[in-house]
């Protein structure tokens, strides 16, 4: 037992600084001074949620020319939904809630400013049992026959 002192307390080495305490300001500057190499490098879209590019397309559309512009929903469909929705008594909240979207959803196909998605239509179409969609706008929805 003589190999063991309890006295002595050997020190392997010293921590380094963390990552963070590297990256800050005080220690760049401090290794600056001391005249060692600091590497820098700008990361794009760092810290953000960039996950998609626009794209030349996307930026022509969104600037909308005469030529170039979306579709959307005319104001004959947005009457449809407003008067199947008065007639079923539901506000655009309720409505909206019906078919999980949001109630801006529902003004915005009201007043024409949206742009038409057949998943958003074909779920307002069966809540107030109008057609949206094709020649027969306005005309009431026709029960699908069940299978036997």
């Amino acid at each position: 037992m003589a190999e063991s002192d309890w006295d002595t307390v050997t020190v392997l080495r010293k921590k380094g600084p963390t990552a963070s305490q590297a990256k800050s300001k005080q220690a760049i500057a401090a290794a600056q001074r001391r005249g060692e190499d600091v590497e820098t490098s700008k990361k794009w879209a760092a810290g953000q949620n960039k996950q998609h590019l626009v794209t030349k397309n996307t930026a022509k559309l969104d600037r909308e020319t005469e030529e170039l512009h979306h579709e959307r929903v005319s104001l004959d469909v947005g009457k449809v939904i407003q008067k199947g929705r008065q007639d079923k008594g539901l506000t655009q909240k309720d409505l909206a809630t019906k078919i999980n979207e949001k109630p801006q959803v529902i003004a915005d196909y009201e007043t024409g400013k949206a742009i038409p998605n057949n998943q958003v239509l074909g779920k307002i179409e069966r809540v107030i049992g109008m057609k949206l969609r094709g020649k027969e706008i306005g005309l009431p929805l026709e029960p699908k026959p069940k299978k036997k």
